[in-house]
């Protein structure tokens, strides 16, 4: 048993005795509250030291449930020197505990304290705080009304499984027109192409949707964004990982939702008010306001879904009689006005550039740059053969052609394999710098370390050069990959190909499938004498200059 130094022995024996007796014990909260702390969660225990002639809480804290006997006294030791106010630092002349293993180790622990310890099998004041505690806790509504729970919750999945993210940007705005539950119009933004974050934010204002995004495109401070989020007007959907075992993956890599199968995404609902700040419950009314915008935007989507494949958001405007749920009010079903606002999308896509311009202005142009590729992505040097390759070009999210003939039995290609949204980010830079010119292979070396390198870098066709790997020239593999690459490029008359796939973080990490690519660039393969860079050298900054 661990003793209390004699520093701290001293130390307490200075404090005035009260001739107070103070109740201690220890247990559980389970359904009492809802802990951030995935470890506290639905087992959590509360310590608590309460002064009985007081009646006053001098001490209180939440512990994981193996944590042990030593918490207790930990707390004990606060409610002497540090109280809760109003008490008073002081040590009591007596301790009354229920638990019996409590008893024996405090008396070990406190004997030279002159402290009486007993034991009594109910604890009159820590009863009556945790009967509060708990009529509190029945009294809390629960997330969902129970009525429409199931309801919303499969509408969510139906979302889920559709992807509209997959159609629209989070600027391209639907509104839905209600005129229903004190609620007139909704304005969905459609969060999830990026990857990042999946859900469906239903804005009872526009003000308020331009208001925040404002706030996200002038990068302010973390208290000015979460005042600007919590400013919000508006009901949500969200999906997040649902399972408890969540695997461990690399640092710095997100998770991508939409590689995960559905049993493991769960739905959460709530809303965002100025005055109410964020609740992540919805009473009856909203949540039947909920239900029927999911279930118009849904309708929508699936109705309007080849015209909402192109970048501009175009015109369309539906009508949609939908049911609602019983008990809801005296209709049974609604009339519902779903339509896109195409000079909204344009005038918040042009707020994005513009602040995309000025950053832009701060930053020096290199002439090799490495923030195109991520860290820790897979890369490659191969060869797909010309059937496989011709199902590839049908297939991927983005195909850019150089009318290649076929020529060699295999195309040479440049495999790089990251999350969705950076794989997403890779192309869209790509596609903005004009498309791919070429592949090429330069020299490098660091002249501290005495490394040779054999740096591989795309050129796009504004010009930009991007390094895309660092192989050692003395690494046998990366030698023997290299020799086929010239080889094949060579019988390709100078044509090569680049893929972009997902999946770093599934079960297809470092062999991604054709459902895994989502582009293919093709170009031309570049010597080191057509760049001119010269052999590179690694500065002290780390970067090649």
């Amino acid at each position: 048993m661990t003793a209390i130094n004699r520093s701290t022995q001293r130390r307490l024996k200075q404090l005035h005795q009260i001739p107070s007796v103070w109740e201690g014990d220890r247990r559980s909260l389970s359904g009492l509250t809802e802990s951030s702390d995935p470890d506290m969660e639905g087992n959590g225990e509360c310590i608590i030291w309460v002064d009985g002639v007081e009646g006053v809480v001098r001490a209180m804290e939440v512990v994981p449930p193996d944590i042990g006997p030593e918490a207790t006294v930990r707390a004990l030791l606060r409610a002497m020197e540090h109280p809760q106010s109003p008490a008073r630092p002081a040590r009591p002349q007596k301790i009354v505990v229920r638990d019996r293993e409590i008893q024996f180790f405090l008396r070990g622990v406190l004997q030279d304290l002159d402290i009486t310890i007993d034991y009594a099998p109910e604890l009159p004041l820590i009863d009556e705080l945790f009967r509060g505690f708990q009529e509190i806790a029945s009294g809390r509504p629960p997330k969902l009304p129970p009525e429409y729970a199931d309801l919303l919750v499969e509408k969510a999945y139906e979302i889920w499984q559709q992807a509209p993210w997959e159609l629209l940007n989070d600027h391209q705005i639907i509104s839905i027109e209600l005129n229903q539950w004190d609620i007139g119009t909704l304005y969905a933004s459609v969060m999830g192409m990026l990857g990042m974050e999946y859900g469906i934010l239903l804005y009872r204002s526009l003000d308020s949707l331009k208001r925040f995004r404002a706030s996200v495109l002038a990068e302010e401070s973390f208290e000015q964004m979460e005042e600007a989020f919590l400013g919000q007007d508006c009901l949500f959907v969200t999906f997040e990982r649902g399972d408890d075992d969540e695997e461990e993956y690399e640092e710095d890599l997100e998770i991508d939702l939409a590689e995960l199968p559905t049993s493991e995404i769960q739905p959460n609902f709530g809303t965002i008010h100025p005055l109410e700040g964020m609740r992540p419950f919805l009473y009856e009314e909203e949540a039947i306001a909920v239900y029927v915008a999911i279930e118009a935007l849904h309708r929508f989507v699936q109705a309007s879904q080849q015209k909402l494949v192109g970048e501009t958001l175009p015109a369309i405007n539906k009508r949609y009689r939908i049911e609602i749920p019983e008990d809801a009010g005296a209709k049974q079903t609604i009339s519902v006005n779903v339509a896109t606002m195409p000079e909204l999308a344009l005038e918040l896509f042009e707020m994005t550039e513009l602040a995309e311009d000025e950053d832009d202005t701060d930053e020096v142009s290199l002439p090799l740059r490495d923030d195109l590729v991520p860290k820790g992505s897979f890369r490659s040097l191969g060869m797909m053969p010309w059937e496989k390759l011709e199902l590839l070009r049908s297939s991927v999210d983005y195909y850019q052609s150089q009318e290649v003939t076929h020529s060699g039995d295999e195309m040479p290609v440049i495999l790089i394999q990251t999350t969705r949204p950076k794989a997403k980010a890779i192309i869209e830079n790509i596609q903005a710098a004009g498309g791919l010119k070429g592949i090429c292979f330069n020299p490098g070396e660091d002249p501290l370390e005495g490394d040779s390198y054999d740096l591989g870098i795309l050129q796009t066709e504004d010009g930009s050069l991007y390094l895309f790997g660092e192989f050692m020239e003395d690494d046998p593999v990366h030698v023997a990959a290299r020799k086929k690459w010239d080889q094949r490029c060579k019988k390709n008359h100078g044509y090569c190909g680049l893929i972009i796939a997902k999946g770093l973080t599934g079960a297809s990490r470092g062999n991604p499938q054709l459902r895994d690519m989502m582009a293919l660039f093709e170009g031309r393969s570049l010597s080191a004498k057509e760049l001119g860079l010269g052999l590179l050298q690694l500065m002290p900054q780390f970067d090649f200059e």
